[in-house]
């Protein structure tokens, strides 16, 4: 089957025309595992190959340029490349923004990487990161577009002021249905940068398509872009299941369905938890199917004891693209929770993603209004649907300017 879509990546290798700005220029390359072309060779090897581009350096994020680094706040060191003899500077080692030397060792950074389409997901903190820099040292950034698997709703809180942090880049709701290159178009917008920044955009890719509905499912194979992203089904939930970082419920970690499930705990009764949930609001349910289920983490939280939890279904003939809200469905799991256990020490506390004087699940929400209204037995769905509806049509418009398919 002849693919349909190209991803920027792939035009830049296809269109000589397209390179022709970069001859003669230092490359630098910011990817991670899942940047790959349609035949899968990695982009570092793919841009090294080609006879009209010079390699010089190459960045890797989170989890770093192989993705090796399994858990959060594991960091990946520098190294020089053995096959192309380049420098590999992490960006989640000893620094999370790229130095004054780094930035040295070349005049165009190629951005290739694949994004979840959620505001928590450090890759796009790391592309505001570069643009600063960028704009500071005179360099010129790329982004090599690739799709937002979670297409374009958008949903969740948006971020306030002085909440920014790795995991929140900004003010936008937690789903954000933009793709990398418009993301670092709203980032040069907003924050007023004056960088030289261009977008080698995608051909064919289309959002709103099933079944995908993002991804080319059946077009393209999935690559995990970090270790606990296996496939596209967790994709679609995590804008509401990376909230479990910030609680004690397990998220799935050491299980192979890491983050599709809405929780996971020994302790707490799932079956009950559900119908509590469909007593709350029933429509914050739709679009989905949950399952009860049982699993026993080999690592993470409660590593080597069973668990009662509920697995979200986005794989099915029930899936509703439009109608599928899983920030609401994990907002209401932990509500439904916190009603049937009053005194659950619901939310960890421990440092994440380097703050430590900040609680965890507000840093994930981008404000503490999340953890007030599961906490506040008086505040029902409605007091909160009243604050999501407002941010996300606040965002529906911001975002607008900044669509390019």
């Amino acid at each position: 089957m002849t693919s349909s879509i190209q991803f920027g990546i792939d035009r830049l290798l296809a269109e000589p025309e397209l390179r022709r700005p970069l001859h003669g220029k230092r490359l630098a390359l910011l990817a991670h595992p899942a940047s790959v072309t349609a035949d899968l060779t990695h982009s570092l090897d793919a841009l090294a190959a080609q006879p009209d581009l010079k390699m010089s350096a190459a960045f890797g994020p989170q989890h770093g340029i192989k993705g090796d680094k399994q858990d959060n706040m594991v960091e990946s060191p520098d190294f020089l490349d053995p096959q192309f003899d380049i420098p590999i500077f992490s960006l989640y080692g000893e620094v999370r923004r790229p130095t004054a030397a780094m930035m040295d060792s070349f005049d165009v950074l190629l951005v290739d990487l694949q994004d979840l389409g959620c505001r928590i997901y450090t890759f796009i903190t790391t592309l505001r990161y570069v643009l600063e820099a960028a704009a500071a040292h005179g360099k010129s950034v790329w982004v090599l577009d690739r799709p937002n698997p979670a297409g374009r709703p958008v949903e969740g809180l948006s971020l306030r002021a002085g909440w920014e942090s790795f995991v929140g880049a900004g003010p936008m709701p937690m789903r954000h249905g933009l793709t990398m290159g418009e993301l670092g178009q709203w980032f040069v917008s907003t924050l007023q940068l004056d960088v030289d920044y261009q977008v080698i955009e995608m051909r064919g890719w289309q959002p709103d398509a099933g079944p995908g509905y993002g991804w080319p499912l059946g077009e393209r194979v999935w690559i995990n872009p970090s270790p606990n992203a296996p496939n596209l089904w967790m994709a679609r939930a995590y804008a509401g299941t990376v909230m479990l970082e910030g609680t004690t419920l397990s998220e799935g970690r050491g299980t192979t369905r890491p983050l599709e499930y809405l929780f996971g705990a020994p302790d707490i009764d799932a079956r009950a938890v559900l119908a509590a949930m469909q007593r709350l609001a029933p429509d914050w349910l739709a679009g989905c199917q949950i399952r009860e289920c049982w699993f026993e983490p080999t690592f993470h939280k409660f590593s080597g004891q069973l668990c009662h939890g509920l697995q979200i279904h986005s794989e099915g003939p029930r899936y509703d693209h439009q109608a599928f809200r899983p920030w609401r469905l994990q907002a209401l799991a932990f509500k439904a929770i916190r009603r049937l256990y009053p005194d659950y020490p619901l939310w960890r506390d421990f440092g994440y993603e380097y703050e430590f004087d900040r609680r965890a699940i507000d840093l994930i929400n981008g404000s503490p209004l999340l953890r007030e209204w599961v906490d506040t037995p008086t505040l029902a769905a409605h007091d909160m649907e009243s604050l999501i509806v407002e941010d996300e049509k606040q965002w529906l418009a911001a975002r607008q300017a900044f669509l390019r398919y």
